[in-house]
């Protein structure tokens, strides 16, 4: 079997006698009437009608006068059927090729064919065609499944490989665009603002996360990538908006998993004169539109658990599911208490563990058996330093999770507007960062100064592309187009490019 070299080798001599032919092998003009899943689908009314298709060769068979070429566009494919005698010849102001030039073209050159569409004596739907272009030539051929294309780490350091060789991957970054399109559309119509944030901030909040720092030249200061949208879209209310959202990447230095990427795309909500009642009956709402929209359907296999979205949901209140399964009150508890239970369930008891901390793991080990959907109100204020506090029970915060499929897909508050209650919460959050919980929050005098000129009641909503995840299937890194991975070049490109010192 040749090598990787001594086919790009054979594709380098193919180009330069294309060249010597006076063909450009890169036009920068194509043509384009019909998708080739148009010919195919409308053929009773294309049938002995002239179109022009493009794609990538994915396969060609020549047979003395007859030649057949399988050509792909993201649409489908269709077969090209090319005769010596219809087929015009070599034209090389038009990159144009005739059946004498086909042996320079290989499977995964681009190319652009015209003729009227037809059916093969074995009945397969054709363009007969009349011109052949040249588009553009590939130098690396594209590798097979049969070629033993299956590692998971170079099927992701070659994403544009996986999606041609695995069409179902590069499907699902359709349904990804729809998942957001249809996030945007439903929002759109309740009358939301899409407003884009800074991603850089001089302090960064709104989640318990550890930030990445970068530095700013022009300003001589350090910011801090954001780690959710939400300080900054808090303010815009302050500003006068009533409904604004924004959709976009955040940033958390933080390992990965299979549900949790450093970078990822999130969005996020804010309503003015809305409380966390009305939140949940809109992201109820907005979960069956969204998944609808994207998957066709609101009954999932979801691992392990069957999830209908259709059906109402629950509604499970935090201290009473913790004091259910762990006999643990806690809002009267002591952290004694809280690592003896993790001990007791073989979960993580970490030496710089704190109260919220530790009753947030008792939590998750409930959370992970739950099908769902559910949704877990009445979360301890101590765990939500950003929401508002019910006023007929203090000790709990007026915040809503969905539950589904072990996982928590989101989250939403009545939001705090209160400046002294939210400046005394950040002061918390700064103690027990100076006490090493690199998660906690900064304190934001910005953003409590913004409160102190008046910021009207509200609800706020968050959720990041797990749900996408969760209800496709698959790992985080699986579910985004090109995750990061450790820099790496193969030895056959060092070998071809040596000048560039890789």
């Amino acid at each position: 079997m040749a090598t990787l070299k001594e086919l790009r080798d054979e594709r380098l001599r193919k180009l330069e006698e294309l060249k010597k032919l006076g063909i450009n092998p890169y036009p920068a003009k194509s043509e384009r009437t019909h998708t080739l899943r148009e010919v195919v689908d409308d053929f009773d009314t294309l049938e002995n009608q002239d179109v022009t298709v493009v794609g990538r060769v994915a396969g060609i068979r020549k047979f003395g006068q007859l030649a057949f070429i399988v050509l792909r566009d993201q649409s489908g494919q269709v077969q090209l059927f090319m005769k010596t005698d219809t087929v015009e010849s070599l034209k090389v102001e038009d990159s144009q090729l005739g059946m004498a030039e086909l042996p320079l073209l290989d499977t995964g050159d681009f190319i652009q064919a015209t003729g009227p569409v037809i059916k093969t004596k074995t009945g397969e739907i054709s363009v007969d065609v009349r011109k052949l272009r040249l588009l553009t030539k590939s130098l690396r051929p594209m590798p097979t499944k049969q070629d033993g294309f299956t590692n998971k780490e170079e099927r992701m350091r070659r994403r544009y490989v996986d999606m041609n060789v695995n069409e179902d991957v590069r499907e699902r970054f359709v349904r990804r665009s729809k998942f957001w399109q249809a996030t945007r559309d439903f929002l759109n119509q309740r009358g939301f603002y899409e407003v884009n944030v800074p991603v850089l901030e001089h302090t960064t909040g709104g989640a318990d996360a550890n930030p990445f720092v970068t530095h700013m030249d022009a300003l001589d200061n350090d910011f801090y990538l954001r780690i959710s949208h939400e300080l900054p879209l808090k303010r815009l209310l302050g500003g006068g908006f009533e409904k604004v959202y924004d959709i976009g990447p955040r940033f958390r230095n933080e390992n990965y998993s299979d549900e949790h990427l450093p970078e990822h795309v999130a969005m996020e909500w804010y309503w003015a004169y809305a409380d966390w009642r009305d939140g949940m009956q809109l992201m109820t709402e907005m979960y069956r539109y969204v998944l609808k929209e994207t998957f066709g359907t609101l009954q999932f296999k979801l691992g392990n658990f069957e999830v209908d979205l259709e059906k109402e949901w629950e509604e499970w209140d935090y201290a009473d599911v913790i004091q259910s399964r762990y006999g643990i009150d806690p809002y009267n508890t002591t952290i004694a208490d809280v690592k003896a239970a993790l001990k007791e369930n073989n979960l993580e008891v970490e030496k710089t563990e704190n109260l919220a901390r530790g009753i947030d793991k008792l939590w998750k080990n409930i959370r992970k058996d739950v099908a769902g959907p559910v949704w877990l109100i009445n979360t301890p204020t101590f765990i939500s330093p950003l929401s508002k506090t019910n006023p007929d029970r203090p000790e709990t915060v007026q915040r809503f999770q969905p539950v589904i499929a072990g996982s928590e897909l989101g989250n939403g508050f009545s939001e705090l507007n209160d400046p002294i209650d939210q400046y005394n919460r950040f002061i918390e959050q700064q103690k027990m960062r100076d006490e090493g919980d690199e998660e906690a929050m900064m304190l934001d005098i910005d953003f409590v100064e913004m409160l102190e000129y008046g910021m009207p009641p509200a609800c706020g909503w968050g959720f990041s592309e797990r749900v996408f995840w969760i209800f496709e299937g698959v790992t985080a890194r699986e579910g985004v187009p090109f995750p990061q991975l450790r820099h790496e070049v193969d030895e056959v490109t060092k070998g071809i490019y040596p000048e560039a010192k890789l």
